[in-house]
């Protein structure tokens, strides 16, 4: 049965923005904002400022008020703000993908203990139902793979070095059109998306990943001659966020991938995200959205308090199971790997060497690297390098001793 919905908001920028918007263009839903805490009630707003504070307890101790909508960017404050209201008996609807993958299991026991529901689909993939379909689709399906792109602002960015545009231009205009933030650490290093995929692992698979467990490597490092290389062979570099089940075991991380014509990202461009599901009954499928902007996201946002008309709340069946799962880092992958000079590349182990190449700007290997080898450095900072995966290239390689070869009749050596 539906009910009526009575919403305390936190945060009216673009996405609170856009809930406002969409919420009073939908007339099936029975839900209405009371009351819009900020932090600046100096600027101009588009409705009556009279809707505004920045006053939190005049939303948490409103009895009125039964859903809380947290929109705002800092975690630490949100993670306030949502445990308060959840121990008031509150439900919660948040987009704030940082706050929950570092709190996610904390935040889920709050709820249950309270008997409210605390949903996030718009935390994922913009306008992308893919907590939903996790949750519901896949609840009776043996997931073992779950990739994709969930960061619209270094999709932008790749998409333009693509075409032929440097880094810092792509990332200029990124900024200028209202998608990279002035300091884009977050996007660029790849941190966002590991945030986001702490929560696809945790709907795909039942499993929490631990912050440092999962690597994130983002795009700052492209040279022009990384985007070179993979227009000239007929690829295109995509920064995927990657988690894979085999057997108890999990992998996951978040890195630039070099992707050829025939990969389900390959024409994914600008702000659009994809992800992909790997199932044993129902095989691969394809999830494809806007991930960034101010209506797209609040459709999401929209979405989950539609479902809190009827008490929906997220059951976490796989989290349920009797299987433990642990973290793996005992694998290997094929990787592009660029530097300098040959100097710095051979100061990187392979297992394996398929291609090299060495000339006067920089040189550059293919070839398999255990993780192990990977995760020695923090390549985010690291600017005389440029790292890739080759996609469906993960291997364990428990009790296998690394001897490094290299093939011949692939080496190539320019000057």
């Amino acid at each position: 049965m539906k009910k009526q919905l009575t919403i305390g908001l936190f945060g009216f920028g673009c996405v609170g923005t856009g809930l406002y918007e969409v919420l009073n263009r939908t007339t099936l839903l029975q839900a209405s904002i009371k009351h819009i805490v900020i932090k600046d009630l100096s600027k101009k707003r588009i409705i009556d400022p009279g809707y505004f504070s920045t006053d939190a307890d005049r939303i948490l101790n409103d009895k009125e008020i039964n859903v809380v909508v947290e929109l705002i960017n800092d975690y630490e404050a949100a993670y306030a703000i949502v445990t308060r209201a959840l121990k008031a008996g509150k439900h919660v609807v948040s987009a704030n993908k940082k706050l929950i993958a570092y709190y996610l299991d904390e935040l889920v026991s709050l709820a249950k203990e309270n008997n409210v529901s605390f949903l996030y689909e718009a935390s994922v993939g913009g306008s992308i139902p893919i907590i939903r379909n996790l949750e519901e689709y896949y609840n009776n399906d043996s997931l073992s793979n779950i990739s994709g792109i969930v960061n619209g602002t270094t999709n932008y960015i790749l998409t333009k070095t693509g075409e032929g545009e440097s880094f810092d231009e792509a990332l200029k205009n990124a900024q200028e059109l209202g998608f990279a933030e002035l300091d884009p650490t977050s996007d660029v290093d790849g941190f966002d998306a590991k945030y986001k995929l702490v929560l696809l692992l945790k709907h795909a698979f039942g499993f929490t990943a631990k912050q440092d467990e999962l690597w994130n490597y983002g795009i700052r490092q492209l040279k022009d001659w990384d985007a070179t290389y993979a227009r000239e062979k007929g690829l295109k570099i995509k920064l995927l966020a990657y988690g894979t089940r085999i057997n108890n075991q999990v992998i996951g991380f978040v890195a630039p991938h070099l992707i050829p014509a025939n990969h389900f990202a390959f024409n994914v461009e600008n702000e659009f995200n994809a992800v992909v599901v790997e199932a044993l009954f129902s095989d691969k499928q394809l999830f494809l959205g806007k991930g960034a902007g101010s209506h797209p996201t609040a459709s999401a946002v929209l979405s989950d308090i539609s479902a809190l008309q009827f008490d929906y709340a997220y059951e976490y069946k796989k989290s349920k199971t009797e299987e433990a799962l642990a973290f793996e880092s005992d694998y290997s992958v094929k990787v592009y790997l660029s530097a300098t000079s040959q100097e710095k590349l051979d100061q990187v182990r392979f297992i394996e060497t398929l291609e090299t190449y060495s000339g006067p700007s920089h040189s550059y290997k293919i070839g398999i690297i255990p993780y192990e080898e990977i995760r020695k450095q923090d390549w985010n900072n690291e600017p005389d390098y440029f790292l890739a995966i080759i996609p469906d290239s993960v291997e364990l390689t428990k009790g296998i001793e690394f001897k490094e070869t290299e093939s011949a009749g692939l080496i190539e050596e320019l000057s």
